[in-house]
């Protein structure tokens, strides 16, 4: 039963799957925290994997860049695969003076710049947010292993490059915490289609301070905390 942006057959993914944005990113994490693990799809490049992490079927899937990627990608997981739990490992730009790189935000909410959710014909304004289950028990187990994490509001923006960057301040003074550009195109797609999602994001560079930020090699690979947190959140329930 394959789709035009993925391979797999049926039965092939598992129940909960890991969504980086990087597909190295999921090859990293199939190479280096699951066992048995097996490429189901490589479709566009976009890399899929099945494994057993600690005895339970896990996958991991890239989503590539910006809500339209993800939209596609995660909503055949939901829709078409029977995947009922996706949880975005993903990079942000910190905004809040607390965070630093490495600092993992666990995001309760995602505002967005985007016009994604029209396509509900909705009579208002949506607001995207995470899973309760999912969000409770990544916090938990946060805080038992000692990982430095913030959790709150993020911003999803279509926009990488933005001709007027100081426009972050405004998101900042109503409390958001990073920017990224995925996790509200995911939320609204659990939600349309009744799925739980959590988005999971390490700070890899600071709206403040441009001259601070991982290279590509170490977002591809550094992120460990994070994985292991959303590993562990994943098989928790």
């Amino acid at each position: 039963m394959s789709t035009p942006h993925n391979a797999a057959e049926k039965g092939q993914i598992a129940k909960v799957c890991l969504m980086p944005g990087d597909p190295l990113r999921a090859k990293f994490i199939s190479e280096n925290f699951l066992e048995d693990a097996v490429c189901f799809s490589s479709v566009r490049g976009m890399l899929g994997y099945t494994g057993k992490y600690k005895g339970h079927e896990v996958s991991v899937m890239g989503h590539g860049m910006g809500m339209p990627s993800i939209g596609i990608y995660s909503y055949e997981l939901f829709a078409f695969y029977g995947v009922e739990k996706i949880i975005r490992i993903g990079s942000a730009g910190g905004m809040h003076p607390g965070l630093d790189l490495g600092d993992i935000v666990i995001a309760q909410g995602a505002c967005t710049d985007s016009n994604y959710a029209a396509q509900y014909e909705l009579p208002g304004a949506f607001a995207p947010i995470a899973d309760y289950d999912l969000l409770s028990t990544a916090v938990t187990l946060a805080r038992k292993s000692g990982v430095k994490h913030m959790v709150g509001n993020v911003v999803s923006s279509d926009v990488f490059y933005s001709a007027h960057p100081e426009r972050s301040d405004k998101w900042l003074a109503m409390g958001a915490l990073c920017a990224e550009m995925e996790c509200a195109a995911l939320y609204m797609n659990a939600a349309f289609l009744k799925k739980k999602a959590l988005g999971l994001l390490t700070i890899s560079d600071l709206l403040s301070d441009p001259e601070r930020a991982m290279t590509a090699e170490e977002r591809q690979t550094s992120f460990k905390d994070m994985m292991t947190l959303a590993l562990e959140t994943a098989i928790a329930e």
